[in-house]
C-alpha cells in the first residue's frame, strides 16, 4: 500500500555503471565480463530487498546501454505473490555514456536529499560517486574488474541492510562507518591548481600520456600510494597488501616507493588484474599520516587513481598526496544485519517482538 503523499518515502539512489569490468585488463587476463542481464538481475533483487525494509520508492541512474530498457520490461511484468518490488523513478537528466553520468547523478541524487546510494561497479565508479555525493552515506556491490573498496556480497543482504537503514530503523551509530580516501594536488608554475581524489590507491606512472585508462603495466610505474591494502586484493593495491597490509578502518596508510629490474631492494609478485600476475619492484616503503602531505618524487608522468590514468604532470608542476580520514561515509552491511538480528527487525506477528535491553532505548517524557 502507498504512502500518503503528505507523506515523503525514505529514497535510496542506485548507480549501476553498465559498462563495468569491460576493460583491457579483463581481455588481458581472460577474466569474463558481467553481461547486462546479470546487472538487471542484481537490480532486480535490490528491489526485492529494498522493498522488504520499508523502502517504497527510488531514484536510478538511466543509461544508454540497455540496462534501464531491460529493466522496465522486467518490472512491466506480473509480479507473484510476496514478490513486491520497490517502485523506480529514473533520473531526468542527459547521457552521455561517459563518467560525466555518474557524477551527475550522484550530484542530483545528493541535491535530492537521499537517505543512501547503492553503487554498482568497480573502485573508479565508486570513487566517482564519491566525488559528488557528499555527506549521502554509499553502500557498494562489486561489479567491476577491481574491487578493493566494494565488498561481495549478495545484493539481496545489501538491499536489506540500506533499507532498515534508510527507514530508520536502524541508527546511524550502527549503521554507518567513517572511510579514508587520498587527495591527489598538481601545482603548475603558473599557479594553477589541478585536485582530484582515490578512494584505495593513487599511483605514479612514468608514462608521458593517457593512452588506454587501465593500468595493467607494472614495469612503467614509480609508486603506489594507498589508503588502505588487503593482501586478498586484487589490483594495484594488492602491492601494498601483500608488503605491508593497512585496514580499512585503520589509521593512516602506506607510500611506495618503486624501482626497476635490477636497480630495487627485492621483486614482489602481486595480482594487478584478475589471473594476471606481475613482479613489482620495490625500492623502499613508508606509512602515510592523516593530513600530511607526501610531495612525489617524479619529476613527469601519470597520475592512475584507483586504477585508471587521470592526469598528467610535466617536470615543473608540483604533486603532492594526502592522505584523509573520515573522509566520507559508508553502510556497514555486517553491522546492520547484526543489529537487525538482534533487535528482532524481521520478526512479524503476534509475541514475536521480545524484549532486548541491548536494543530497545528508554523512552523519555519531553
Amino acid at each position: 500500500m502507498r504512502e500518503p503523499s503528505s507523506v515523503r518515502a525514505p529514497l535510496v539512489g542506485i548507480i549501476a555503471n553498465p559498462v563495468s569490468a569491460r576493460d583491457i585488463r579483463r581481455v588481458i587476463a581472460n577474466a569474463n565480463s558481467l553481461q547486462l542481464a546479470d546487472r538487471v538481475n542484481i537490480v532486480l533483487r535490490l528491489l526485492a530487498a529494498l522493498a522488504a525494509g520499508g523502502v517504497s520508492r527510488i531514484l536510478m541512474m538511466p543509461d544508454r546501454e540497455g540496462l534501464r530498457v531491460m529493466l522496465q520490461r522486467h518490472l512491466a511484468r506480473p509480479q507473484g505473490p510476496g514478490a513486491a518490488l520497490t517502485a523506480v523513478d529514473f533520473l531526468d537528466m542527459p547521457v552521455t555514456g561517459s563518467v560525466d553520468d555518474t557524477l551527475r547523478a550522484a550530484k542530483m541524487m545528493r541535491e535530492a536529499g537521499l537517505a543512501a546510494i547503492v553503487v554498482l561497479g568497480g573502485d573508479g565508479t565508486h570513487r566517482a560517486v564519491v566525488r559528488e555525493c557528499g555527506k549521502v552515506p554509499i553502500v557498494g556491490l562489486s561489479t567491476g574488474t577491481n574491487n578493493a573498496f566494494p565488498e561481495m556480497r549478495e545484493p539481496t543482504i545489501t538491499g536489506l541492510a540500506t533499507g532498515l537503514f534508510a527507514t530508520g530503523r536502524i541508527p546511524a551509530w550502527c549503521a554507518l562507518a567513517n572511510n579514508k580516501r587520498l587527495e591527489v594536488t598538481i601545482r603548475e608554475p603558473n599557479g594553477a591548481v589541478r585536485r582530484d581524489i582515490a578512494l584505495v590507491d593513487a599511483v605514479i606512472s612514468r608514462e608521458q600520456y593517457i593512452g588506454a585508462r587501465a593500468v595493467w603495466k607494472t614495469d612503467t610505474l614509480a609508486a603506489v600510494y594507498v589508503s588502505y591494502a588487503s593482501p586478498q586484493a586484487i589490483g594495484l593495491s594488492a602491492i601494498a597488501g601483500l608488503l605491508e597490509p593497512v585496514g580499512r578502518h585503520e589509521r593512516g596508510g602506506l607510500a611506495i616507493e618503486l624501482g626497476r629490474p635490477g636497480r630495487c631492494a627485492f621483486e614482489l609478485i602481486a595480482p594487478i588484474a584478475p589471473g594476471l600476475m606481475q613482479p613489482v619492484p620495490i625500492a623502499n616503503w613508508q606509512r602515510l599520516e592523516h593530513a600530511v602531505p607526501h610531495r612525489v618524487q617524479q619529476h613527469a608522468g601519470i597520475v592512475a587513481l584507483d586504477g585508471e590514468r587521470e592526469l598528467a604532470f610535466g617536470p615543473h608542476d608540483e604533486v603532492v598526496v594526502t592522505l584523509h580520514e573520515k573522509a566520507f561515509r559508508s553502510i556497514d552491511v555486517a553491522a546492520c544485519m547484526r543489529y537487525a538480528a538482534g533487535a528482532q527487525l524481521m520478526r512479524s506477528g503476534a509475541g514475536a517482538r521480545l524484549p532486548n535491553p541491548q536494543f530497545d532505548a528508554p523512552t523519555t517524557q519531553t
